[in-house]
């Protein structure tokens, strides 16, 4: 058994008064498939940044920490940072292992991107060619052929559909010696054999798969909200016990030379009773004091107990009601970007109280029928509209009218596509990663309550110090929720969300499950992650 040891790990980013982690310490087998969970902002990523920069001298890293890092094998991280995208794929991979193309070896690399359901012809690509989910493969297939590497893999699936997700949760189930970032319930599931979680307090570990750890976790927390209960009980007995008992000190005290007798206050005290009152009043001072002893070690115990209960506060959405039954309907329609067909034949009805997950593979065009939709509801210019009428709908072949624009292929289609009048949407995008500047500017960019903006954050796990920040200082998964909760604090008729969860950690995506089902919106989206739609969706669309 080889061991990676942390032992005393303190960071804090430079000019920040807050650690990201303080006097961590646990060890980790070089053969586990761990897989790394907690809050958006915990430090997930800056741990692994910290275990690559442990190999370099104090002083020279990038990241300096206090404690100690100490591995038998080296770190590899993914994604892989290329500087020349436009290289040849198997330029690529010399770069990354070098020797693995060449005739006696290549078998190995080829093995491998079978083991994925990888073309061998992708070598013969420039690697920017390829899409995410064969960079993701080809780059997990190189890194894992180096030897003695502990692989540290950050977020592999996002943008990956749900047949890729499961293509890699096969093959890291094969693997062994590595730690995985992800959200996604199922493919952690499927290949860990060790959960590393971020709590508000540190770092620990449990043997087993997400959902062990879940479930485990589920009880913990309720074990501790019922010690919680029973704790404010027992702290109002004693804070009141306390009282009673400081009350009869003073009353007691009070009972000292020139004062009446309290056991008869017609008997005047004399100089002989000094003695039997002072003691009486040290007793009572006593007691009093081991009351109030009881009672720090009682509210000590209770923030000791409850420093990594994860509190998810229930989340509000202000869904509008639109005035008639349908708000959207496909009929035959294919969908264009120029002169290249992307959707062909397209049948789809969106109707109140629905919620649609559009399902396949990536480039089948799940995103292009959202885009299609806003281009609509935003008043976007449009070859050929049929009617004057607003949501009367657009008919005829408008292929002819296609074109280009500044060298973009301008989106359109033909056939039948209905828009209800006055319809809201609310949209989500993929990208967060533009986002930039405060949370003020945001809001008044977008019309929207400032304060309920930071309601809904403050739920997601946001401290009070992150929501002054810029919000280029966020990570990625901070960037969407952002989005996410500008959409809530939004008020539409029809929310589209175009695969909301990548990025967003597993107690937020829970409680947006359980918002949605709680005030069931209007929702069309496209997301990958099988149990978030399964758990919400009323219909799966599959193209």
């Amino acid at each position: 058994m080889t061991m990676i040891s942390i032992s005393d790990l303190t960071f804090a980013y430079e000019g920040s008064s807050d650690n990201v982690f303080e006097h961590v310490s646990f060890h980790m087998d070089t053969e586990w498939r761990l897989g790394f969970t907690g809050r958006n902002g915990r430090g997930k990523t800056t741990f692994l940044r910290l275990l690559l920069e442990s190999g370099k001298a104090p002083g020279k890293r990038a990241l300096e920490y206090t404690g100690a890092i100490s591995s038998p094998v080296e770190f590899e991280y993914f994604p892989y940072r290329t500087e020349r995208p436009e290289q040849f794929t198997s330029e690529l991979a010399e770069e990354i292992l070098p020797g693995c193309t060449e005739p006696g070896a290549i078998w190995r690399l080829f093995r491998e991107l079978s083991l994925l359901e990888v073309k061998e012809e992708v070598l013969y690509r420039p690697f920017a060619t390829l899409s995410h989910g064969e960079r993701t493969k080809v780059l997990l297939a190189l890194l894992f052929l180096k030897e003695s590497r502990f692989l540290l893999i950050d977020e592999p699936a996002n943008h990956l559909d749900s047949h890729a997700r499961e293509i890699l949760g096969n093959y890291l189930q094969k693997k062994s010696g590595f730690i995985l970032v992800s959200h996604d319930r199922r493919l952690l599931d499927a290949c860990i054999d060790h959960v590393l979680a971020v709590n508000k307090t540190g770092i620990e570990i449990q043997k087993g798969n997400f959902s062990s750890w879940w479930e485990n976790k589920k009880r913990q927390d309720e074990f501790e909200m019922a010690e919680n209960e029973r704790l404010k009980a027992d702290i109002s007995r004693l804070k009141e016990s306390a009282r009673q008992a400081r009350d009869w000190a003073d009353q007691v005290e009070a009972t000292k030379i020139g004062h009446k007798n309290l056991d008869d206050p017609k008997v005047e005290k004399s100089i002989n009773r000094r003695a039997y009152i002072g003691e009486k009043s040290r007793r009572m001072q006593m007691r009093r004091k081991n009351l109030e002893r009881r009672r720090e070690r009682a509210i000590d115990e209770k923030s000791r107990l409850l420093k990594n209960l994860e509190e998810t506060e229930a989340l509000k959405l202000f869904p509008l009601a639109y005035r008639a039954e349908r708000l959207v309907c496909f009929r035959d329609t294919d969908i264009f970007y120029g002169d290249s067909q992307v959707i062909s034949g397209l049948n789809l009805e969106i109707n109140r109280g629905d919620r649609i997950a559009l399902c396949g593979r990536n480039g089948c065009g799940k995103s292009s029928i959202l885009k299609l939709l806003l281009q609509r509801q935003e008043g976007a210019v449009v070859p050929h509209e049929a009617s004057d009428t607003a949501g009367a709908g657009t008919k005829g072949d408008e292929a002819g009218l296609r074109q280009m624009s500044g060298g973009q292929a301008v989106m359109s289609c033909c056939g039948e596509l209905y828009l209800g009048s006055g319809l809201i949407v609310s949209y989500v995008p993929q990208d967060a990663g533009a986002l930039a500047g405060s949370l003020n500017s945001l809001a008044e960019e977008r019309g929207l309550d400032r304060k309920l903006l930071n309601l809904l954050l403050r739920k997601m796990g946001f401290s009070r110090e992150q929501l002054e920040k810029d919000m280029a200082a966020y990570s990625e998964g901070q960037k969407k929720k952002v989005l996410l909760a500008a959409s809530l604090a939004s008020r539409a008729h029809l929310y589209i969300w175009d695969e909301p969860m990548n990025y967003i950690d597993v107690l937020s995506r829970i409680q947006l499950e359980e918002l949605i089902l709680a005030y069931q919106p209007t929702l069309l989206f496209v997301e990958h992650d099988r149990e978030f739609c399964e758990r919400i969706a009323t219909r799966q669309i599959n193209l």
